[in-house]
């Protein structure tokens, strides 16, 4: 009942202008958090979407963890470009996960063996 009166009153306060007083309810119980801040809470997240690696390039330190999730409905998989094998995802389904760690600095590209088209890039800096 308390989530249901949270997301009425919200949506009363956005249709009056007051988007700032609606973003700033998201911190209370059972409501939910704008979306830049639910993207922040997954620093280092590559995510698989529409047949799209996105950032399309992303940029991190030595030692970074990297996650890849794929949203679509269709499996994918993440594999390095290169003749030496560094990573090599087996396919993802719908909101399966993949990691690696990245401990040397270098620009790293892959794909999906699957969708060729697919591509993106890790930048270890």
């Amino acid at each position: 009942m308390m989530k249901l009166l949270g997301i009425v009153v919200a949506g009363l306060l956005a249709g009056a202008g007051g988007m700032a007083l609606a973003h700033d309810m998201a911190g209370m119980p059972g409501m939910s958090q704008p979306a830049e801040q639910v993207a922040a809470a997954e620093p280092n997240t590559i995510t698989i979407d529409n047949f799209t690696f996105g950032p399309a390039t992303l940029t991190v330190a030595p030692g970074t963890t990297v996650t890849w999730i794929n949203h679509d409905e269709e499996p994918h998989t993440v594999v390095n470009v290169g003749s030496t094998r560094l990573f090599k995802s087996g396919a993802l389904d719908t909101d399966d996960k993949f990691t690696f760690t990245f401990d040397k600095p270098g620009t790293y590209q892959y794909f999906c063996s699957i969708h060729p088209h697919m591509t993106g890039t890790v930048v270890v800096k």
